[in-house]
């Protein structure tokens, strides 16, 4: 028989250890409403942040500020001949959109790896190069090498920290899709932001206003020049875009803005679908001091002048450069250019 006197301790310990047993879900779960408002708040003011800057201009209404061959910078890596001054992080810190890279396969190296005395020890992977990975050290590849999905990672890791921002990537592409994808698969919440026209129906109803972008989370944007990733989520820029030949000459002085594919003209009309517009302007071998006498009153005009009538009166989506931050003492930039372009109705 139970002693009537103990009912009163019993009751108590069984309601301790029914807490005890349900503390933790409710702290869970207090945990887990805590952590979601923040992300839900952050999205919600990244929304209306896009909006007060974008309106309901969709992508193809929207300039960016674009890198040349971004990757080959004096901050990330020992190059000998670079096209821009600062680490790619960087340039996203300093208001670039848009980032050119070129993807090399570079197959492991013993020789290298023992005439380096072991600073050139690398897997076999993707690398950003600018031609061989193994020819000359500082001029078609740099130490340390720079990963593809490594400089990925930068990119997805600024989107995360800037949620109402939009960043584009063109490859010029020289791996296998399978490779390529392989890469791709080790970026970190590269996934998750990646946007896919197929989805969006793009060619059906056009491309997203940026605010949609931004709220769906979906701002990143890969281009390449092969045509057999598109089920990676890379887009063939053939298909998607119209862009200028690139060079503007030893000289500087090929102003004309001439498409750069003869079956793909810059004034190509689509009916329910307008492609983006990639605009180059560079010379053949980039110098501080040619990129600083081309990027200013020069590319200005040249989009007012040449570009803008060769597109069938269509702006820039894309103004891509070397040396973005230099300029011709005009007063105008490349930054306050694109700004410009973005101001216009």
């Amino acid at each position: 028989m139970i002693d009537m006197s103990m009912k009163g301790p019993w009751r108590t310990l069984r309601l301790l250890s029914l807490v005890c047993l349900l503390l933790p879900a409710l702290l869970g779960a207090q945990g887990a409403a805590a952590s979601a408002t923040p992300r839900t708040d952050a999205r919600a003011t990244a929304t209306a942040a896009a909006s007060a800057r974008w309106g309901d201009r969709r992508l193809d209404e929207v300039a960016f500020l674009t890198t040349h061959n971004a990757f080959t910078n004096y901050e990330d890596s020992r190059w000998s001949s670079v096209n821009q001054a600062e680490s790619v992080r960087a340039q996203l810190d300093n208001g670039v959109r848009g980032l050119s890279l070129d993807t090399h396969w570079y197959e492991h190296s013993t020789w290298l790896c023992v005439i380096s005395f072991g600073s050139d020890c690398y897997p076999s992977d993707v690398y950003l190069c600018h031609g061989d990975c193994k020819t000359f050290a500082g001029a078609t590849y740099a130490l340390p090498r720079q990963s593809f999905h490594g400089t990925m990672q930068t990119v997805v890791d600024f989107l995360a920290a800037h949620p109402e921002e939009v960043v584009t990537v063109f490859l010029e592409d020289y791996v296998s899709a399978e490779q390529l994808g392989n890469s791709l698969g080790r970026v970190g919440g590269l996934k998750e932001m990646l946007f896919r026209p197929d989805e969006w129906g793009v060619r059906q109803h056009g491309w997203p206003k940026m605010a949609d972008l931004v709220t769906a989370g979906k701002r990143l944007l890969v281009f390449s020049d092969r045509s057999d990733r598109e089920h990676l989520g890379v887009m063939y820029d053939k298909s998607w875009t119209v862009s200028n030949y690139w060079s503007l000459g030893d000289l500087g002085n090929d102003l004309a803005c001439v498409t750069r594919w003869p079956d793909v003209p810059l004034d190509r009309q689509e009916p329910g679908f307008r492609r983006l517009f990639t605009m180059s302007h560079h010379r053949n071998v980039p110098t501080v001091l040619t990129a600083a006498l081309d990027n200013g009153a020069k590319l200005r005009g040249r989009i007012a002048e040449q570009c803008r009538t060769a597109a069938g009166g269509r702006e820039p989506n894309y103004v891509s450069v070397d040396f973005h931050r230099l300029s011709d003492g005009s007063g105008h930039t490349p930054a306050s250019i694109v700004a410009e372009l973005n101001a216009s109705p």
